[in-house]
């Protein structure tokens, strides 16, 4: 028998209600165990990972595993969250996979130059979003060896 799937923290950062509201269900759809945290956009996921104002206590901020980043975002996208996080020596081990309705040659590129561990393009319908989590959780959660906490 196949070991139980490890729960892993996974921080996702994306300012639409919507977006959000897909994944979190595909998560659950897929049975993937999980903790899943959310942060509207860049400025959010730097303060969750700097442990920062309303995310200051570390019980309520655990050090994510993994990092779903979408670019598009106010205040901070995720293109400059990306930079930030891959430059500082503190983050730049937590695997950041954008995810993103982009399909521009451009993101994808600056994407991977600026630290991305993967790229992809958000699915439109549920069906597809679920079928999308759970490759990624095969991928991620059984295949890939994460960085210890």
């Amino acid at each position: 028998m196949s070991s139980a799937v490890k729960s892993v923290v996974i921080l996702l950062a994306d300012d639409d209600e919507d977006d959000v509201i897909l994944i979190r269900d595909s998560f659950m759809r897929s049975k993937l165990s999980n903790d899943l945290r959310v942060a509207e956009d860049g400025v959010e996921l730097l303060d969750y990972l700097r442990r920062q104002g309303r995310f200051a206590d570390p019980e309520l901020s655990p050090r994510p595993d993994i990092i779903l980043l979408d670019l598009n975002m106010p205040r901070m996208d995720g293109r400059e969250a990306l930079k930030e996080i891959k430059n500082d020596p503190k983050f730049k081990d937590i695997p950041v996979i954008i995810l993103t309705t982009s399909q521009t040659h451009a993101d994808i590129l600056r994407s991977y130059q600026d630290g991305a561990n993967c790229f992809i393009t958000k699915p439109v319908t549920f069906q597809s979003m679920c079928e999308v989590v759970s490759k990624f959780g095969e991928y991620w959660f059984q295949i890939v060896k994460l960085p210890e906490r």
